[in-house]
């Protein structure tokens, strides 16, 4: 097996070599992603080959786990880095849907040191999210999602797949105890910066958020959750392509997929722009997720878990990364005041207040 290099520096033609099975002789890389992807650094590297080298891609991606020790515990304490390496490793296939190729992924368990070698997508698009989705990249966009969920729909309560953090489990007890402690330092950034009302429901919210998941857990079946399923953890297809590649599955779960489609609507689309289309996207994730087999969940059911989704995943993502995250980028902070507003915005619209149980 490949070491695993602690840090971009210890990537060399060798080590590449080894994952590969091929003579590479030297490399160029970029850091990609910068401010993107909060939990892991991101690079790109284009490969030379020694000249008797066929079938061998030009160029991969290698995701080592962040360079801001805040983060790397973080991702530690939360157990994201172990959970994206199992899943390539275990889960992958039988996923079946809109993943890259990977060609390395290990981690020594119970710690920030994983390394995860992938197909470079270099010629598919990604989306700014603060830009937000187009109406045809959303629809292309939930109804992968509902091929993924429909994968796994009623199939991860068993116990080879304990090992997949519940939206009841420990992590979640963890948020849970956090975010209490945390949302002043995430107040002192970013609230001024949300709607109207929207100060007083993540007040709330922070203090219910074991009460919210334990809720939404017992509303729908269960499935695997991506959990972080936002347009800058998918490359898109041209406009004559619905193809939807998905990325970063550091924080996967087993709960209900509204969470996941909540997630995507609420913080990856321009406000007014999901306000337009949300009840059609809602109708195509179910009929895909019908279409794909999954019987016995009723469109209103799949609606009304929506709405509530919304008081959940957006608004813990925003806190949570506002409150402990090393933001010291301006991209980073500059995601975490738009996902709030967004996130904010929608559980509003659907409820806010009203909905969280007494």
């Amino acid at each position: 097996m490949p070491s695993i290099p602690i840090t971009f520096n210890e990537v060399t033609p060798q080590w590449l070599s080894e994952v590969l099975g091929a003579d590479v002789l030297s490399f160029e890389s970029e850091k990609i992603g910068e401010g993107v992807g909060l939990m892991g650094d991101i690079y790109r590297v284009n490969l030379n080959y020694a000249p008797n080298e066929e079938e061998v891609p030009p160029s991969v991606v290698v995701k080592l786990p962040s360079s801001f020790e805040e983060n790397r515990q973080q991702g530690i304490a939360l157990g994201m880095f172990e959970a994206e390496v199992k899943f390539y490793d275990e889960l992958g296939e039988a996923t079946g849907t809109g993943l890259p190729l990977i060609y390395y992924a290990s981690i020594n368990s119970g710690t920030a040191e994983f390394v995860i070698v992938m197909e470079d997508l270099c010629n598919l698009t990604m989306v700014d999210q603060a830009a937000g989705m187009s109406q045809r990249q959303a629809l292309a966009a939930v109804r992968v999602l509902a091929k993924i969920h429909a994968a796994w729909w009623g199939k991860v309560q068993v116990d080879e797949l304990e090992w997949i953090p519940s939206m009841i489990g420990p992590r979640i007890e963890y948020v849970d105890q956090v975010l209490p402690e945390i949302y002043p330092i995430y107040a002192s950034t970013f609230e001024a910066n949300l709607p109207a009302g929207g100060a007083e429901l993540l007040q709330v919210f922070s203090r219910s958020y074991l009460k919210l998941n334990s809720a939404l857990a017992k509303r729908a079946p269960w499935t695997l959750a991506h959990q972080d399923y936002r347009v800058e953890n998918m490359l898109f297809g041209n406009a004559e392509n619905d193809e939807v590649t998905v990325i970063d599955w550091q924080g996967i779960g087993r709960g209900p997929g509204a969470y996941d489609l909540a997630y995507l609507l609420g913080g990856s689309m321009e406000t007014e722009m999901r306000r337009s289309n949300e009840r059609d996207l809602v109708t195509a994730y179910h009929s895909e997720l019908c279409n794909s087999g999954v019987e016995g969940y009723d469109f209103e059911s799949a609606w009304s878990d929506y709405g509530f989704a919304h008081l959940i995943g957006g608004l813990a993502t925003s806190v949570f990364a506002g409150g402990t995250l090393d933001l010291s980028n301006e991209r980073g902070k500059e995601l975490i005041t738009m996902m709030s507003e967004r996130h904010v915005a929608a559980a509003l619209d659907h409820g806010g207040l009203d909905q969280i149980p007494k």
